[in-house]
């Protein structure tokens, strides 16, 4: 989610208000990600890190696939993080949830009625309450996320160790019945990390993980790393940001749009009079919400 300190101060602390909805609810045992690969130390290449547990074997990918969903321009949508259970009831054409929390039975209810589902997840940041934590070896985790002093950033350049962790997660959204995933966090190269992450590193792993998408089927948006949006738009299905029309940003997201691809975008401290001339504008898909993302939502 967008910046800190400042502009990015705000948003990121949005962002991690929206991944801390703790806790997680079974579905058939659906909620936990398999054991992910046996892991050996050893020494990490990365600078900054001084040692990294790695998979000791990998598992064969997915051969892509070519049926996932490829959302348009102009869908309307819900985004709940909290406040479960989620509101289905709610007019929307796309609605955006959390991995963890949400039960398959609700999804399954979503697509009777016509509507397409998001999977949020964290895949910047370590969050000690969901109930993967423990398989996130210490070698990934760096300074505090500001405002959430249990959870860490990850050091996106061991790609090595977070591809596994991340693919079981993704495994975990197809199993559910996904049709997309929104990964948090895909701008640690702007955040103060404690790591030395460079644009490139945040470019490499961000398509790491649309490819373990489309892998499995599903579509995947980008989410805040705006100045990469235009490197992006090809590879990612839509984008989700957050108070783009606050600090006057939206248009960065037209390398989406001029694709046909969904901007999937939140403000929180703006009237719908102050952004939504602005959203009609570039075709963004706009709605007003509270901090906490629970169901509350006010559109355009």
């Amino acid at each position: 989610m967008a910046g800190w300190l400042g502009a990015l101060a705000t948003v990121a602390l949005v962002t991690s208000t929206a991944a801390c909805s703790g806790g997680g609810s079974s579905d058939d045992d659906a909620d936990r990600p398999e054991p992910p690969t046996s892991r050996s130390s050893t020494t990490t290449s990365s600078p900054g890190a001084t040692s990294s547990s790695r998979p000791a074997t990998t598992t064969s990918a997915p051969a892509k696939q070519d049926g996932w969903w490829r959302p348009t321009k102009g869908l309307s949508w819900q985004w709940q993080l909290d406040g479960e259970p989620i509101d289905v009831s709610v007019d929307a054409e796309v609605f955006d949830v959390d991995l963890f929390e949400t039960p398959a039975a609700t999804i399954r209810t979503l697509h009777d009625r016509g509507r397409k589902v998001i999977c949020y997840l964290s895949a910047g940041s370590w969050e000690p309450y969901r109930p993967d934590a423990g398989d996130f070896p210490a070698s990934v985790k760096g300074g505090a996320v500001e405002g959430w002093p249990d959870e860490r950033w990850l050091d996106i350049r061991q790609v090595d160790v977070l591809r596994p962790l991340m693919a079981k997660r993704f495994d975990l959204c197809k199993r559910k019945g996904f049709d997309a995933i929104e990964p948090d966090w895909l701008d640690n190269h702007t955040q103060d990390t404690g790591f030395a992450i460079t644009g490139a590193d945040q470019l490499r792993y961000n398509r790491m993980l649309a490819d373990l998408a489309h892998e499995r089927g599903l579509a995947i948006g980008l989410k805040n790393d705006l100045d990469q949006a235009a490197d992006l738009a090809d590879l990612y299905d839509f984008a989700v940001v957050e108070q783009c029309a606050e600090f006057d940003e939206c248009d960065m997201l037209r390398p989406f749009l001029d694709r046909n691809k969904p901007v999937f975008h939140a403000e929180y401290n703006l009237e719908t009079s102050e952004f939504c001339a602005t959203s009609k504008r570039l075709g963004l898909s706009s709605i007003r919400k509270k901090l906490e993302l629970d169901a509350w939502r006010q559109t355009c």
